[in-house]
């Protein structure tokens, strides 16, 4: 493999070979959903597929100034199996990465990844009411959201303001929320009422390359 570069202006512990994303793996030698291990001066990487991670997606496509760095502590809300949760986890290698999910099955598929990483931590719960676990939270500095439901941007609204994060990321699934309505209109709405909660919104990154109906909103508190 040719050598890797840092992606610049994007995210920091987030690699490119000139084709594909790759994060330095925090768990040696596990593969979390089939993904490609690669080692390049001793070092080994995990390859970071757009088609099954929307942040990935989100990062090709020009997004920039998420809020995340190696000592972020994040709460990911609806971490599913851990895909994404698990490249975070490469990333914010000195901070943390809190994974709720509220699907059993999801659930225990994300306890095997959380086992083999120190800084990931399951939590089985109901993202629609963070006041059930913000108990067991402190500091959390950046909301990462993934929930396909029609309430999908209160949810994003309440746990930022529950945790007082100042960086957050929302992926939207337009069809959750209606499925009679264009993609592009329920975006401009969702844009305007994240700013009516006080939540500035840097950028919008439609995703219909790699995720069909998606879009990435990139906030700051």
């Amino acid at each position: 493999m040719s050598r890797l570069l840092s992606l610049v202006g994007a995210v920091p512990g987030v690699f490119t070979d000139g084709e594909n994303l790759l994060t330095v793996n925090a768990a040696p030698g596990k593969s979390v959903y089939g993904e490609r291990l690669v080692f390049v001066e001793d070092i080994e990487y995990r390859i970071w597929d757009p088609y099954r991670s929307k942040l990935a997606a989100a990062i090709l496509l020009g997004g920039k100034g998420f809020g995340i760095d190696q000592s972020t502590k994040t709460l990911y809300l609806g971490a599913a199996s851990g895909t994404t949760a698990s490249h975070i986890s490469d990333i914010v290698v000195d901070g943390a990465v809190h994974c709720v999910e509220i699907s059993k099955r999801s659930f225990r598929d994300l306890v095997r990844v959380c086992e083999t990483r120190r800084n990931m931590f399951p939590i089985l719960e109901d993202a629609n009411r963070p006041e059930e676990y913000a108990y067991m939270i402190e500091g959390i500095e950046f909301v990462y959201q993934d929930i396909a439901q029609r309430n999908q941007v209160d949810i994003f609204v309440r746990n930022m303001a529950a945790f007082d994060a100042g960086h957050g990321v929302l992926m939207l699934k337009s069809r959750s929320i209606n499925v009679n309505r264009s993609p592009k209109e329920l975006f401009s709405e969702v844009r305007k009422a994240l700013v009516a909660k006080n939540l500035k919104v840097k950028s919008v990154i439609d995703l219909e390359r790699y995720s069909k109906d998606h879009a990435c909103f990139i906030v700051e508190a």
